[in-house]
């Protein structure tokens, strides 16, 4: 398996959790979570570093979901509640 193909599977695997949430926390959680593996995957793909791009993207992850309004965006109760 390539990188690549490891960076599409991650991402689609994160877009399941995408915007998840009642409450802004809840967003706030997905969007970090999702930011994270988005940025680790990046930099890993064009030579970066993993735990540099992780943590850009779950700040910039968090902050986009914590700004999220749920009536915008609302896919029902997050996994782990």
């Amino acid at each position: 398996m390539t990188r690549f193909t490891r960076l599409i599977a991650a991402v689609a695997l994160a877009g399941s959790l995408g915007a998840c949430g009642y409450n802004q926390g809840d967003r706030a959680l997905s969007g970090a979570g999702i930011g994270a593996l988005g940025g680790a995957g990046v930099a890993a793909v064009t030579g970066g570093s993993p735990l540099a791009g992780a943590a850009i993207g779950g700040l910039g992850g968090a902050a986009v979901g914590a700004l999220t309004s749920p009536r915008d965006v609302n896919m029902g109760r997050p996994a782990w509640r």
